[in-house]
């Protein structure tokens, strides 16, 4: 089965290793089969694969930028789950050819910045080992990071970053205890010039944006590792949404996006994520009051500006510029 198209070209790869690193977690390395150089990527960048039960799904690179012979990425096996990593787990074997979308980057690193905090969350520490590999590499800026995972066996690449970055890492493990939950709040007390970057699963990055209030908000960054799109509430309701520039007005069921129905119609809007934390889908709110379910927008912009990806409505109806 297939759920999506690539939204590029594609790259046919090889898979050229592969290792448990942690309980439920594979890393993969992918490569050309004549080992020719790779597109090339930022730190942060994902690719999209299309894993072998044909569900296409998106995996943060997590080697450093520099290294053009090959891609690594690392998979947590989701049971239950949509059947993606489940599939890509079980099923991918060294030396299996798979289809590869070519990197895309909605979580880079800002330019310029001199001083990073870093805080992943589970299998979001992917996309950060690549930005903190790309930093020690490069020597563009100095960093600390925060890793949060519930226990050592479920901590992927624990020993490779202690090694590889001494005294820059704090890494705690909660063993699933409320009482044991990292107190984030002395480094997020003072921004001190610094970029935030946070990915992992939504309740952590929830917690990170309330307690980064106090921080512009072009310094804080997030990418979620949950699910594709988070779930619906059980009450979520029905409601309409009009287009002001084609004059369309279409009904949203309550558990469908906008983002999902308008594509149903044939209407093409940007996307990526579908999570509501890249922010490729904002658009400009005209009229109706939002039920803000982002990480990107601030408390300013929400009365102008909308995530169709997994926003929804106050009101019976929104009234968007399109």
């Amino acid at each position: 089965m297939s759920d999506a198209a690539f939204d590029g070209p594609t790259l046919s790869l090889r898979i050229t290793a592969r290792q448990e690193i942690a309980q439920d977690i594979v890393m993969f390395e992918l490569a050309r089969p004549d080992g020719a150089d790779l597109p090339e990527f930022t730190a942060g960048a994902h690719v999209t694969l299309r894993v072998p039960n044909g569900l296409l799904r998106k995996y943060s690179l997590c080697n450093d930028p520099q290294e053009r012979h090959r891609y690594v990425i690392a998979v947590k096996r989701e049971t239950p789950g949509t059947g993606g990593s489940l599939s890509l787990t079980t099923d991918a074997k060294i030396g299996d050819a798979i289809e590869v979308g070519e990197p895309r980057n909605d979580f880079a690193l800002a330019g310029n910045i001199q001083q990073f905090l870093f805080i992943a969350g589970g299998i979001g520490i992917t996309p950060i080992l690549s930005m903190m590999r790309h930093l020690k590499s490069s020597g563009a800026g100095r960093f600390k990071l925060i890793y949060l995972t519930r226990s050592r066996v479920l901590t992927a690449f624990h020993d490779e970053i202690k090694a590889e970055f001494p005294g820059q890492v704090t890494i705690h493990h909660d063993e699933g205890d409320p009482d044991r939950m990292f107190d984030l709040w002395p480094a997020l007390e003072k921004p001190q010039g610094r970029h935030l970057y946070c990915c992992g699963p939504r309740p952590l990055m929830e917690a990170v944006r309330d307690m980064s209030g106090h921080w512009s908000s072009a310094a804080v960054h997030f990418e979620d590792f949950g699910a594709t799109k988070p779930a619906h509430k059980a009450d979520d309701k029905a409601f309409r949404v009009h287009l002001a520039r084609s004059g369309q007005t279409f009904d949203i069921p309550a558990n469908v996006s906008i983002l999902d129905t308008l594509r149903a119609h044939g209407i093409t809007v940007s996307s990526s994520c579908e999570s509501g934390t890249c922010g490729s889908c904002r658009t400009k709110l005209l009229a109706g009051d939002a039920d803000h379910r982002d990480l990107v927008l601030t408390e300013r912009e929400y009365a102008t500006n909308i995530m169709i990806c997994v926003s929804r409505a106050k009101t019976d109806e929104l009234t968007l510029d399109l």
